[in-house]
């Protein structure tokens, strides 16, 4: 009975050693949007630390990431700017939501600290119109009466990759100003209007323009603002509130949010939504793959670890203020991964 036993643990730990090392072997390239690259990050080295799957994930923007995954150059692309039906369909492509976040207004003004200036949308819009070209405008001083505003030039910095990020910024400024619609409109690139502007290429990019350029003022993800301890302004949300960006707000613009409703590959804008808790520039961002695989093991390895983001991800995400999908939203991304993702003609899922 001992060598019977003896024989099974010997069996069953050569089975765990093959299966942690065909693990090992397996290594998934990706690329796409600096949006949510602190949580990506965060997620692709702890699975790595369990698993062995090796995931390399370029963070070159959203339009990059759309690219290359057209291009069949990486096995997954990342975007916060999500792709129409019709377009997801022309390239063979299927589409998810992986999670959510707030885009903050990034300031850098003599004298103001987070949370210290308060602006609209409609304000922003005529910064980036350069209609508004000093942080003492009356339109500025009107909405923060008490702040000793100084008399300084405003920078506008604006993205210089195809971003989603812009895509959700620019959104936000078509939706609240009639004239930024007309004029500039929404897209992962725009043509920015404004005199006194500078670029940088991701959110990383952004970030430090603003840090180290007097009087500006730049869109970003909310981690880079955290993590670099930058200040940010107060925004008014569509209710009229004045709100400072935290998980709470970026999960209240969320809830409205019927992903049962929507179209093929789960294109929903998160921005300007209702609610008196409710950040007004939010958005989602989506990993996109192609539903013909050539090699069905990648393919899953490759889901399992989406999966495994979706179920035990959401703490590192919540830390980093990121909105993790609901359960009820991952049961439907999972039966479409079973109906669109196939190999040889199978489904790949589960």
């Amino acid at each position: 009975m001992k060598k019977l036993l003896s024989v099974l643990l010997m069996a069953s730990s050569f089975l765990a050693l093959a299966s942690f090392s065909q693990a090992q072997s397996i290594s998934i390239n990706a690329a796409g949007a600096t949006f949510p690259y602190p949580v990506y990050s965060e997620w692709v080295h702890k699975y790595h630390e369990l698993t062995g799957v090796k995931i390399n994930y370029q963070a070159i923007g959203s339009g990059g990431g759309i690219a290359q995954i057209k291009a069949k150059t990486v096995d997954y692309g990342a975007s916060d700017a999500p792709l129409a039906s019709d377009l997801l369909q022309k390239d063979g492509l299927v589409q998810w939501p992986m999670v959510m976040g707030g885009v903050v207004m990034a300031v850098n003004i003599d004298g103001i600290g987070p949370g210290g200036i308060k602006l609209t949308g409609p304000v922003i819009a005529d910064i980036y119109l350069g209609k508004i070209t000093k942080w003492d405008d009356p339109a500025i001083a009107k909405l923060n009466p008490g702040v000793k505003l100084p008399s300084q030039a405003i920078t506008t910095v604006h993205r210089t990759d195809g971003s989603g990020t812009t895509f959700i910024f620019s959104t936000y400024l078509s939706m609240v100003s009639p004239e930024w619609k007309q004029k500039v409109g929404a897209g992962t690139s725009v043509s920015w209007p404004g005199q006194n502007s500078v670029g940088g290429k991701g959110n990383p990019g952004v970030a430090g323009q603003v840090k180290v350029v007097a009087g500006s003022i730049g869109y970003v993800e909310y981690a880079y603002v955290k993590q670099n301890n930058m200040p940010y302004a107060m925004l008014q949300n569509k209710d009229g509130k004045w709100l400072k960006p935290s998980l709470e707000t970026f999960a209240a613009a969320a809830a409205n949010a019927d992903w049962a409703k929507a179209p093929y590959g789960f294109y929903l804008m998160l921005d300007n939504q209702p609610g008196d808790n409710s950040w007004p520039i939010a958005g989602a961002t989506f990993i996109m793959m192609h539903k013909d695989q050539a090699d069905p093991a990648k393919a899953k390895a490759l889901l399992k670890y989406m999966d495994w983001c979706y179920k035990h991800g959401q703490e590192m995400a919540k830390k980093l203020d990121y909105v993790p999908m609901p359960e009820s939203v991952v049961k439907l991304v999972e039966e479409s991964w079973t109906k669109n993702i196939k190999a040889n003609g199978k489904p790949v899922w589960p």
